[in-house]
């Protein structure tokens, strides 16, 4: 109980000026208005970008405070992020906080990451979930790791989740994804934008949260033999363009910096 009032305590005092929750929806009916309105209870700027859904996902949202933006054919999960970063970034907002609309990110989990951005503005915040191996499906966690090898290589330093969505990015990141700096699309782009913000000097730092895999959610939008090519040859791309970056490969293999002071959840 105890602990739990310290959270509160710790979340009231916490400042959420220039701060925006960016929510990417496509197909997420059943699950985006329990998101959005969590995420509302937390902060008073959310975006949701529906990516041209045909399930009644934008009906789902009606009656709700938050910046509805819409496309009208599905364009993939970096067009959405795009989309978002440009409004946040036009308001003058000093960071994004992106979750998925499928309810696998725990809004409850946003205001640590907002503290430890606050903590370390110079840094791209992740929701690390790597560590709570249990509740990932084994091919999953499989995937995810070896795609952390070969990012956090290509990013030269570790990279405790390079496939999550819980992120917090800083104005200069949005910025790169916005003005041509990062050219990958759809799930590629998660990846890509990791490896230019830390050749940019702003590297990851990692807040441990819960992995949640609620069961009866839809099937993943991720196509795991074509997604995963496309970030292979990204990062093989980029790495034959530094001639390999030995450098990276060395300072990668470093054990991954997390929030100093966080309890793994």
């Amino acid at each position: 109980m105890r602990r739990d009032l310290t959270d509160h305590a710790a979340e009231s005092a916490l400042d959420w000026q220039g701060a925006w929750i960016v929510i990417p929806a496509f197909g997420e009916a059943a699950t985006i208005r329990a998101v959005a309105e969590a995420s509302l209870a937390r902060c008073p700027n959310v975006v949701v970008v529906d990516d041209g859904s045909r399930d009644g996902t934008r009906d789902r949202l009606e009656g709700l405070p938050l910046v509805l933006l819409a496309h009208d054919a599905n364009r993939g999960k970096a067009a959405s992020l795009r989309t978002a970063f440009a409004y946040v970034l036009a308001r003058g907002g000093e960071c994004a906080i992106t979750l998925d609309g499928d309810g696998q990110h725990d809004p409850a989990d946003l205001p640590r990451l907002l503290a430890a951005f606050r903590r370390h503005p110079g840094r791209v915040v992740i929701g690390a979930r790597l560590h709570d191996r249990a509740a990932f499906p084994p091919s999953r966690w499989i995937g995810n790791r070896i795609a952390c090898f070969w990012i956090s290589w290509a990013a030269g330093h570790a990279i405790a989740d390079s496939q999550t969505g819980l992120r917090v990015y800083p104005e200069a990141v949005m910025t790169m994804a916005t003005d041509g700096s990062v050219r990958s699309s759809r799930f590629t782009f998660e990846s890509e934008i990791l490896i230019e913000a830390a050749a940019h000097a702003y590297p990851t730092i990692a807040v441990p949260v819960r992995g949640l895999y609620p069961k009866g959610n839809r099937p993943s939008h991720y196509r795991g033999v074509v997604d995963t090519a496309r970030i292979v040859a990204m990062v093989a791309a980029r790495l034959l363009r530094r001639a390999l970056y030995l450098p990276g490969l060395w300072r990668s293999l470093r054990a991954p910096p997390e929030q100093a002071g966080e309890q793994r959840r």
